[in-house]
């Protein structure tokens, strides 16, 4: 059951209006985040159009996992992108183990549960030879803030973020852990939702993401937090491009590239820790 401080309104009209401002943002990201959990799978494919599992499959195959690597999948949510990356398959088939470590880590505690059960369950689909280590032994989840990871330095060889930096507090701050627990060396994977540059396509787009999605979505979700109306503002008021781009370069990331895809609507952004 969710509890009644959860379903208490995050986000007003007036709170919209730049919600990356708002002082306890935190907070707020957090308690609409534990509210829509059971349904956020469901949203975010039904609201994607199914997109969504393939912009995530496009981050892990420019992430170039090399088998032994440690990849740790920050905001990981439901389990989606960390998921995705423990089926990494080792090149060599006589490796009876075929999967590098993975580390989920979410400020969210209500969505790790889930991502534990997904683990599970594509386990339990598996055929595995006989004598590995079970699937979601080699995953570990944690509770955890993107601004101070709790990681030791120099410690992974991705570090990824799906449609999360955009609701962390302190973006820079975040990236400069991303920054200091990979090795050099390493690659930071930054997979987030962004706006078509062709007007027309960013006109019909807008249309859809404000007026008809979080209608919707709220709808799906049972939602009292405002979770889909924060969405669209907050992607709309957040950080340009080439903003982001330069935000990765300030941390010390190098070979910063951009991958926009579907029209621009989600950006994939990469870079190489030196």
């Amino acid at each position: 059951m969710v509890s009644t401080e959860t379903t208490k309104p995050a986000w007003d009209d007036a709170l919209l209006r730049d919600p990356h401002a708002v002082a306890d943002k935190r907070n707020r990201v957090q308690q609409m985040f534990a509210a829509i959990a059971p349904s956020y799978d469901l949203n975010n494919r039904l609201h994607s159009l199914w997109m969504d599992q393939r912009w995530r499959r496009t981050a892990v195959k420019l992430s170039d996992v090399e088998w032994g690597e440690v990849i740790v999948d920050v905001a990981c949510g439901t389990g989606d992108l960390t998921l995705l990356f423990a089926q990494v398959r080792d090149p060599f088939p006589e490796d009876r183990n075929p999967r590098p470590r993975v580390i989920g880590i979410d400020f969210t505690l209500e969505m790790l549960p889930i991502a534990r059960g997904k683990a599970k369950t594509f386990e339990a689909s598996e055929r595995r030879p006989p004598d590995t280590l079970p699937f979601s032994s080699q995953m570990r989840w944690i509770n955890g803030d993107a601004q101070a990871l709790p990681l030791p330095d120099a410690c992974c060889d991705v570090v990824s973020i799906a449609f999360g930096i955009r609701n962390v507090a302190d973006p820079a701050a975040a990236m400069a852990e991303f920054y200091r627990v990979l090795r050099p060396g390493g690659r930071v994977i930054i997979l987030e939702f962004s706006l078509p540059t062709n007007p027309i396509l960013r006109g019909l787009y807008n249309f859809y993401f404000r007026k008809v999605l979080p209608r919707t979505a709220t709808l799906i979700s049972g939602d009292k937090t405002g979770a889909y109306k924060y969405l669209p503002e907050s992607v709309n008021t957040f950080i340009g491009r080439e903003q982001m781009a330069g935000t990765m370069s300030v941390a010390g990331f190098t070979r910063i590239e951009q991958f926009p895809l579907t029209f621009g609507v989600c950006v994939c952004y990469r870079g190489v820790k030196s």
